[in-house]
């Protein structure tokens, strides 16, 4: 199982005064990025977030671009391109200038997301959030794999033929990574033989365990003429030598879900039907104390113990994890404390999949 370096740059208006600059933040973001491939981890993932609502890096592949000039292995991907809210010729352009530019290093992470404040400023219906997901990603792997093509779909039309340009590197696409928190997203990705990403708080929730999650969509995946998929999550980190410091791990997570809980739909009358699940999500995390968070949502504790759970994590058939460090307004010096120490301690556990996918 892969390890790699995962933030969604959260710095909402409800931290308040932990809220850091958000300027400064997407820099330092920067630097942790770059900081993980001297680290020895697989990957980086940067999110794509506007307005200061969650987090502060709406542009995920101009930030991988200067990434990727500052390092010669480290994968690079998105987690994730809010699609419905980018023009999808201009998704499949961006993507394949940073898979040129990084040397075929890119992956294309993608979702709906769920924050209807985005889509507002863009113009974007939310209530079309999934049948425009669809339609775009179908839309973006046919510029990535037919020359010349035209297009006729509910809600693009490319009448005379073009041609994206640059070609990808990764033939016949980069690796494509669907965010799933519902059946549905993981049926979609498992009919088009793509990845997918779980958050394991989500999938415990909608499929009993992250096991029965990942059992599902590959088995979905193989009757559909797929068995080469593979499945990734995130997980919050932080090592820790005390009871103390576990339970302060888990205070920031808790800090961390309600302070960008705001985020999430709320008036399901106007929340798509594919959304209203995050009802129940709201209503926990409204709920939730610290005692109450477990390995369904973050891996800490001693050396020993997480490696224990990611090894729990690898048998579940997780074949990467995306590792979220900076989580509730976690300073700078902090995260990359944290990063080397996880490196040194918990990378070298996993050394033979690290090494093979180099």
């Amino acid at each position: 199982m892969k390890l790699s370096y995962f933030t969604l740059t959260d710095n909402p208006v409800t931290f308040g005064a932990k809220r850091q600059d958000s300027n400064q933040l997407l820099l330092d973001t920067v630097d942790q990025a770059i900081a993980a491939e001297a680290m020895g981890y697989h990957g980086a993932w940067l999110p794509e977030h506007h307005f200061g609502g969650f987090g502060v890096c709406p542009t995920p592949n101009q930030v991988l671009a200067f990434v990727a000039a500052k390092t010669t292995r480290l994968r690079l991907a998105q987690a994730i391109v809010l699609l419905p809210c980018n023009q999808p010729l201009r998704a499949a352009e961006e993507l394949a200038v940073l898979d040129l530019l990084s040397g075929g290093r890119a992956s294309w992470a993608v979702g709906r997301g769920y924050d209807e404040r985005e889509y507002r400023a863009f113009e974007i219906p939310f209530s079309e959030s999934l049948e425009r997901f669809e339609e775009e990603m179908d839309l973006v792997v046919k510029a990535w794999t037919e020359e010349s093509f035209t297009w006729r779909g509910r809600h693009h039309t490319i009448p005379d033929p073009v041609t994206v340009l640059p070609r990808v590197v990764q033939r016949p696409h980069p690796p494509i990574y669907v965010a799933s928190f519902s059946e549905h997203s993981m049926r979609l990705a498992a009919a088009r033989g793509y990845n997918i990403l779980f958050a394991p708080f989500a999938a415990s929730m909608v499929f009993g365990t992250l096991a029965d999650a990942v059992a599902k969509f590959k088995e979905l995946a193989r009757a559909a003429g797929h068995p080469n998929v593979k499945a990734a999550c995130s997980y919050f980190t932080a090592i820790a030598d005390s009871e103390a410091e576990v339970r302060a791990a888990k205070e920031r997570l808790v800090f961390y879900l309600k302070g960008i809980s705001p985020a999430f739909p709320h008036d399901m009358s106007k929340a798509p039907p594919s959304l209203q699940y995050f009802k129940e999500i709201v209503d926990r995390i409204h709920a939730m104390t610290p005692d109450q968070v477990g390995e369904r949502s973050i891996v800490t504790g001693g050396r020993d113990d997480v490696v224990a759970q990611l090894k729990r994590v690898e048998a579940a058939g997780i074949d990467e994890v995306i590792m979220y460090f900076s989580f509730g307004a976690y300073p700078h010096g902090n995260v990359l404390a944290m990063m080397e120490r996880v490196a040194k301690e918990v990378l070298p556990d996993f050394r033979e999949a690290l090494a093979a996918a180099r």
